[in-house]
């Protein structure tokens, strides 16, 4: 059964690096970025179109691999987390968490008893067909599960010490964009009142004992957050790592000019 490579690194106070696979669609895709390097991708189906058919294909390619697939479901409702991972996903991204009582909501439906109440549902995937005692089986997917929300507004920070009072959330991710607008600051991720607002993340997560982590575009503002005590970093995503290389070898042939 595959050990999950993002919480080996984290219990170890290591500092996992993904990326965002909004676009690409091929069962290739874990084994490209696995290459390149990355510790953990995570697939999303909250803003695009991947279907459990096509989660199926890439939890599987990335079976293969020393990365660690994670799925960005659209909502916190039971039959979206746990049928995510039923086809394989190693962890869940769960967006827009306010309350505890979604916080309480996500653990149950995805933990088996007496975690939670997921119903069993374990595939070939999961085991590569060993066998594996029901009892041991269970106990190993609620330590393999990565549990990973979002933290994607002001309210939400204004809570995080009573949010992350919930056992079992392994890392809480900021969502730069959406807490922007929350805040009345469209786009302004670098403006003084979402670096108080960040901040006053990261040390909720460390007194809960909570990974944190953030998503961002550019690698130094990524360097600039694990300084301060991130550990969970999602760079950019598929379509503009692709977008980025290729425009920068366009440039390169043209000689400068586009």
């Amino acid at each position: 059964m595959k050990r999950n490579k993002v919480k080996d690194i984290l219990q170890r106070g290591g500092t996992a690096i993904g990326t965002m696979v909004t676009e690409f669609r091929s069962p290739e895709i874990g084994r490209l970025l696995a290459a390149a390097g990355f510790d953990f991708m995570v697939v999303d189906t909250e803003h695009s179109p991947h279907h459990l058919e096509t989660l199926n294909d890439i939890m599987r390619g990335a079976k293969a691999t020393e990365i660690c697939p994670i799925v960005r479901v659209p909502d916190a409702e039971y039959h979206l987390m746990a049928r995510t991972l039923d086809i394989g996903a190693q962890g869940l991204m769960i967006p827009r968490v306010e309350t505890k009582g979604t916080m309480e909501r996500i653990i149950r439906s995805t933990k088996y008893p007496p975690l939670g109440f997921k119903g069993y549902g374990v595939r070939p995937i999961h085991t590569d067909y060993e066998k594996i005692p029901l009892k041991e089986l269970i106990q190993r997917l609620n330590e393999e599960s990565l549990i990973v929300v979002q933290i994607e507004s002001k309210k939400a920070i204004e809570e995080i010490d009573d949010l992350l009072s919930v056992k079992g959330v392994d890392v809480a991710v900021i969502g730069p964009n959406d807490l922007s607008i929350s805040l009345g600051i469209p786009g302004e991720t670098n403006h003084p009142l979402m670096t108080e607002y960040i901040e006053r993340m990261v040390e909720g997560c460390r007194n809960r004992g909570v990974v944190s982590g953030i998503h961002l575009r550019d690698t130094e503002s990524l360097r600039r957050w694990e300084e301060k005590g991130m550990r969970f970093l999602i760079y950019s995503s598929d379509s503009r790592m692709l977008m980025s290389r290729a425009s920068e070898a366009v440039r390169g042939l043209r000689g400068g000019d586009r």
